[in-house]
């Protein structure tokens, strides 16, 4: 993941996860020039030199994404439970949980975009690097579920490195129930647009994140299955350039289009228009 080089007093990272509130300016790892903390917060936190897309939270990609104060969260107060006894899993969420406010790696529920109401579902990075887990799977196949019962779009925004490995054989078990739930809802007439950011991996990318309508990409998102360094160090051969970029994936057919954080939700709103 990219981070970005603080040149003020360091403090904990905000929920917005756009980085400290109280620093005057940061440099961009991308291009190396100097970014004020307020302008970058104000663009979703892409750079405003070279455009670069940097991390964003799930609650700030609520606030990007759907029509001010219309979203409505459910199955809030789920948490994962340390069903094999992994060493020291249990702290491991309950940190994540005081860091990010959340109770795992996805907020989901119903909004509008563009006053039309979707099923909605964004992951957060931030909660063990935005691992699928019981719970994530839960809520996604939940949300799936309430966009079916009731005749929604439905828009997911992934941001993650995979199958959480803290609950094993449970973890793998999400990659078909949230697939069981969505080859259900796409027998109905509803469009579902799915979002891949930096990054989007393993069984996120096998599951639900690439089995959509329409597929979204942000600019040089990484999105894969496994990891371009396990790739090469088991096929023992050199990768193409690029590969597993955002670019590279739509060269290939598997994004159909590449759209701007900041033009996103007008691209929503467009197709929605079209295909809801």
């Amino acid at each position: 993941m990219h981070r970005r080089r603080e040149y003020s007093r360091s403090v904990p990272e905000t929920e917005s996860g756009l980085g400290p509130m109280d620093s005057v300016f940061t440099k961009c790892e991308k291009c190396g020039q100097p970014v004020y903390e307020k302008d970058l917060r104000a663009r979703f936190n892409v750079c405003p030199h070279c455009e670069f897309h940097y991390p964003l939270s799930a609650p700030e990609r609520v606030r990007l994404l759907l029509d001010a104060g219309s979203f409505e969260e459910r199955d809030r107060g789920l948490v994962a439970a340390d069903l094999l006894g992994f060493e020291g899993y249990a702290e491991k969420v309950e940190a994540a949980r005081k860091k990010t406010g959340l109770d795992d790696a996805v907020l989901s529920g119903a909004g509008e975009i563009g006053g039309r109401r979707v099923a909605f579902a964004a992951m957060d990075f931030r909660f063990i690097g935005g691992s699928m887990g019981s719970v994530v799977g839960e809520r996604v196949a939940r949300a799936i579920e309430m966009a079916y019962a009731d005749g929604l779009p439905l828009v997911i925004v992934s941001a993650s490195g995979g199958a959480r490995m803290f609950e094993g054989v449970y973890s793998l078990m999400q990659m078909a129930k949230t697939s069981v739930a969505l080859s259900r809802y796409m027998e109905g007439s509803w469009p579902y647009v799915s979002v891949l950011t930096d990054p989007t991996f393993g069984g996120v990318t096998a599951s639900f994140a690439t089995a959509a309508d329409v597929v979204i990409a942000e600019p040089g998102a990484r999105i894969g299955f496994a990891g371009a360094r396990v790739i090469e160090g088991t096929t023992k051969e050199r990768l193409p350039e690029g590969f597993q970029t955002a670019e590279f994936q739509r060269e290939h057919g598997m994004a159909d289009r590449i759209v701007h954080r900041l033009a996103l939700k007008g691209d929503l709103e467009r197709l929605l228009g079209f295909v809801a």
